[in-house]
């Protein structure tokens, strides 16, 4: 049987890819640069092909080692599912997992998600990577990540997705704005108000546009923030108005005499909140295990009732 290339050799060229330099791809492999040089010169004449350009300014990544890179990717993550299928099945929710999660949920909830970890699955040891949806899919099905708390629904193919709760909208507008009067407000309220929204990126700035054009608002957004925190800051200072989701009310506008907090009439305007990880994922039973304990745990008087 003719030799076969190694898993180092694959996940040496990964690192060089990735890159784009010997000498960081050596560095990030933990091993010495002619090591890695010469594990890439035995690769190509395995595969019989030219997969690195080697000159003296950049290394350039031929379109057949393009090829092989993207396969490669996918052979050290199912080399890694292995070992994670292993250990699984002697201790679920045990050892490192990397969880993703939006600005707009991370202040809030993590606090919370945390401590219940900790307290649900003592030995689990959870890392961290705040970012904005697009960035954190791109990273999960990239492999990098192991599960993301965000915002649903998420429309790709490669992931599934598990309800935790529904997180209520509600409207913040200056003290002496005429909707004060009202106890609640209805979303058609809001048709005229000058509206202040997340920049682009943010999924919360689709939902709150959503919620807008279904009241009839068709203005642009006055000013663009990239956080909630600034939007409040806008807000108290007599600006405008903004939507804003219910989990973030305890630290946002924990000043009630410099904004005013209108809740909706039903039907009041939500974002689901949920866990979502690969379709291929070795660890799709320990994840779904791990989303219904949350799910009892975060609030059970608004969990989402989702079998």
């Amino acid at each position: 049987m003719a030799a076969q290339p190694s898993i180092k050799q694959l996940k040496y060229l990964v690192a060089l890819a990735e890159t784009g330099h010997f000498g960081r791809a050596a560095e990030a492999c933990f091993i010495t640069q002619p090591s890695l040089s010469a594990a890439i010169s035995e690769l190509e004449n395995l595969l019989g092909a030219q997969l690195v350009e080697r000159n003296k300014r950049q290394v350039l990544i031929t379109a057949l080692g393009q090829e092989v890179v993207s396969r490669a990717r996918h052979i050290l993550r199912e080399v890694d599912e292995l070992t994670v299928v292993a250990h699984a099945a002697n201790q679920p929710l045990v050892g490192p997992i990397n969880i993703g999660v939006i600005p707009t949920i991370g202040p809030y909830l993590l606090p919370d998600v945390m401590g219940r970890l900790r307290a649900g699955f003592p030995k689990l040891q959870p890392f961290l990577r705040e970012d904005q949806t697009s960035k954190l899919v791109n990273l999960l099905l990239a492999g990098k990540l192991d599960l993301a708390l965000i915002a649903l629904p998420i429309e790709e193919n490669g992931l599934e997705d598990m309800d935790l709760f529904e997180d209520r909208f509600v409207f913040a507008c200056s003290p002496d704005n005429p909707l004060t009067s009202k106890k609640h407000i209805n979303i058609d309220d809001i048709k005229d108000e000058k509206l202040l929204l997340l920049e682009d990126g943010h999924c919360l700035r689709d939902q709150a546009l959503e919620i807008c054009q279904r009241a009839g608002w068709s203005k642009s957004a006055d000013f663009q923030a990239n956080s909630l925190s600034t939007l409040v800051q806008m807000v108290a200072a007599g600006i405008g108005s903004t939507l804003l989701p219910e989990m973030a009310l305890e630290v946002e506008a924990r000043r009630r005499d410099s904004i005013a907090i209108l809740p909706f009439e039903n039907p009041v305007p939500v974002r689901r909140i949920g866990l979502v990880w690969r379709r291929s994922s070795a660890r799709k039973a320990e994840y779904r295990k791990l989303g219904a304990y949350l799910r009892g745990a975060l609030n059970p008087c608004r969990a989402a009732d989702v079998a």
